[in-house]
């Protein structure tokens, strides 16, 4: 696929953009910080995600989201792995390591989302993918070196690495539902993981900071993390959990170019981190995947184009290439044209 073409996907857009938002969301609540402890900001982030987005898709009238039971398993366990496991090692991590540390080690996120996406959930990769999501990490590693790594002691080191576990299963298992509504998928887990973090922020002692912090939080997180879930899970849509994953590994990349912006210094470190994402994102970038494939027939649910694999009638007629929703089938079908392992190409190799 050319550069140019790829650019224009829209699982690379969303899964870019979602590095975008999360990433320039980082300098700016390091700011807040200065009002707000850290474990009581994460609960705002994560709350001011849910509220936003479920207040959004109310003034939208957005319909209402039936998962189906198999889903609702997919679902629940991603919200356990991800809102309330890795919140609680993260805060048993940083109890007992320094946050340079702790920064570090949350890169492997990104290689563990991967792992479990090319061994347990057989999504298809080759040695061009590996390597390219090998230069992203590499990059977010030389990106968050602490110049002196002192890993206090084996259990706050294992819990952290435990966090980015939880939060790898979290992105595979949100994958399985990336056909829903991608708005409600992040209001739901911004919801969840708010309300844990800030009973934890509270059963450590925190108080709440003056009106302002709070209202500049929630707004941070709605962008940050609740915008930024929804373009992540539609990223999961058309790309695949390893894929995604590797693109939002850049985020630290564009946090740290916002905090430049904002007046830190320009430092080779930098330089040499977005060389590494750089050569990791254009081997990602010109990927080109093809061979002939067989679909299954398919009943499901979700936003579609009339395309080469949508070809199904309508009772009322559909302007050609309106984007529309309803539950319809999939013939069988077998041809061959680049694609992405995205939800209806899961197919082995």
């Amino acid at each position: 696929m050319s550069l140019r073409n790829a650019l224009r996907h829209p699982g690379i857009a969303a899964a870019l953009g979602a590095a975008l938002l999360f990433g320039a969301g980082t300098p700016l609540a390091k700011w807040l910080l200065d009002a707000v402890s850290p474990w009581l900001l994460a609960g705002l982030l994560y709350l001011g995600s849910g509220l936003g987005l479920t207040l959004y898709r109310a003034l939208r009238r957005a319909p209402a989201v039936r998962l189906a039971p198999g889903d609702a398993l997919w679902f629940g366990g991603a919200i356990l792995a991800g809102g309330i496991v890795g919140p609680v090692l993260v805060m048993v991590g940083l109890a007992g390591m320094p946050a340079s540390d702790a920064s570090l080690l949350l890169n492997a996120e990104g290689v563990f989302t991967a792992l479990l996406a090319w061994f347990a959930f057989r999504e298809n990769f080759d040695r061009r993918i590996a390597l390219g999501m090998a230069a992203i990490a590499a990059g977010a590693i030389v990106l968050s070196w602490p110049g002196e790594a002192r890993f206090a002691g084996l259990w706050p080191t294992l819990a952290v690495l435990g966090a980015c576990l939880a939060w790898a299963i979290d992105n595979n298992l949100t994958r399985k539902i990336s056909a829903t509504d991608a708005t409600w998928i992040a209001a739901i887990k911004g919801s969840a993981a708010g309300a844990v973090n800030l009973m934890l922020a509270w059963s450590l002692g925190a108080s709440l900071p003056p009106l302002p912090a709070v209202a500049g939080a929630m707004t941070v997180g709605l962008l940050a993390y609740g915008v930024s879930l929804a373009l992540f899970v539609v990223g999961l849509r058309h790309l695949g959990a390893a894929r995604t994953g590797a693109y939002f590994s850049v985020a630290p990349f564009f946090g740290a170019v916002v905090a430049v912006a904002m007046g830190d210094a320009l430092t080779l470190r930098l330089l040499a981190a977005g060389a590494l994402m750089a050569l990791g994102t254009w081997l990602h970038l010109t990927e080109r995947h093809e061979h002939q494939h067989a679909h299954p027939a398919l009943l499901h649910d979700h936003e579609h184009v009339h395309d080469e694999h949508h070809r199904h009638q309508h009772e009322a007629p559909v302007t050609p290439g309106t984007r529309h929703r309803h539950p319809h089938w999939h013939e069988p079908l077998a041809h061959s044209h680049p694609h992405y392992p995205d939800e209806l190409h899961r197919h082995g190799h």
